[in-house]
């Protein structure tokens, strides 16, 4: 019994010296990282990160994807299929299947408008692209969707305010009432960002996290995660994840593209049958 209560003791002296070690072996590596991540902020601050995500932000003109989705808002969660194609500040067009593969809807938006067809109920919807924020409860131009839908930086906006960090071992960019570079503006519609965030990989220096909201307690968010694949050129969306709050619900969807491409001559359909009707909404 002694012999064993002694070779009990020792074990347990191991074990709780191994993971002292391994602790400060933990703790001495998250400090490397920190110190080396921290050190190109020293000397160059956010421009050091703007532009290091510039030259690794996904580069297209044409931006295709298939993709499979859930949407869940108050615990109900719908599940569906489709493709996705972009041309770089033009067009976004979606093509939306429920789990059978028939196709359900097709949608073309644009800078300015958005276009819905039905394709069970025989109807179609034209309205201007306010109409989108006024279903999810937000405020968004068409270059904020698109790079939310690549994993992109808003392209049109001011780079001079940010504030450059570190936070959880990533770089953190932050920034209150960014601004619309005038020449973008359309139609005298000037969206400032009350708050932004945006969380940049030290490795890839690719957006991992954006998030935007509103700077009153309470107030909307809009939160975008990324996770990426080579597509043997460049680094490309692979998973996206994004939750929207407000104060009357919470909503969240999942994405995950596949066959990704980029720059590859794609078209964008968009031909009403004479036979639908149209319609007031949705």
């Amino acid at each position: 019994m002694v012999n064993y209560m002694s070779r009990f003791s020792i074990t347990n002296k191991a074990f709780l010296l191994s993971s002292i070690i391994a602790l400060i072996i933990f703790l001495s590596a998250c400090n490397t990282v920190r110190r080396t991540i921290r050190e190109p902020l020293k000397e160059q601050g956010p421009e050091f990160l703007f532009s290091s995500l510039k030259t690794n932000e996904l580069k297209y003109d044409k931006f295709s994807a298939r993709f499979n989705a859930s949407f869940t808002r108050q615990k109900n969660e719908t599940s569906f299929s489709g493709q996705i194609r972009i041309q770089k500040d033009s067009l976004i067009w979606i093509s939306i299947s429920p789990v059978l593969g028939i196709e359900m809807a097709r949608i073309l938006i644009t800078n300015d408008s958005i276009k819905y067809m039905n394709r069970i109920d025989n109807y179609y919807f034209f309205s201007d692209f306010n109409y989108i924020n006024s279903l999810i409860n937000s405020t968004l131009d068409f270059d904020m969707l698109q790079a939310f839908l690549t994993g992109n930086d808003f392209s049109f906006y001011e780079n001079g305010s940010f504030k450059a960090g570190i936070d959880n071992q990533e770089y953190n960019l932050v920034t209150t009432n960014r601004r619309k570079l005038k020449k973008y503006v359309r139609n005298n519609q000037l969206i400032n960002i009350p708050i932004q965030h945006i969380w940049l990989s030290p490795e890839t220096f690719k957006i991992s996290r954006v998030m935007v909201r509103e700077m009153q307690q309470g107030g909307r968010k809009l939160e975008g995660t990324y996770e990426y694949m080579n597509n043997g050129t460049q680094l490309v969306p692979e998973k996206l994840s994004f939750d929207l709050e407000t104060d009357e619900n919470k909503n969240h969807i999942d994405v995950q593209y596949s066959k990704v491409t980029t720059n590859d001559s794609i078209a964008f359909p968009f031909r009403i049958p004479a036979k639908y009707r149209k319609s007031d909404k949705f």
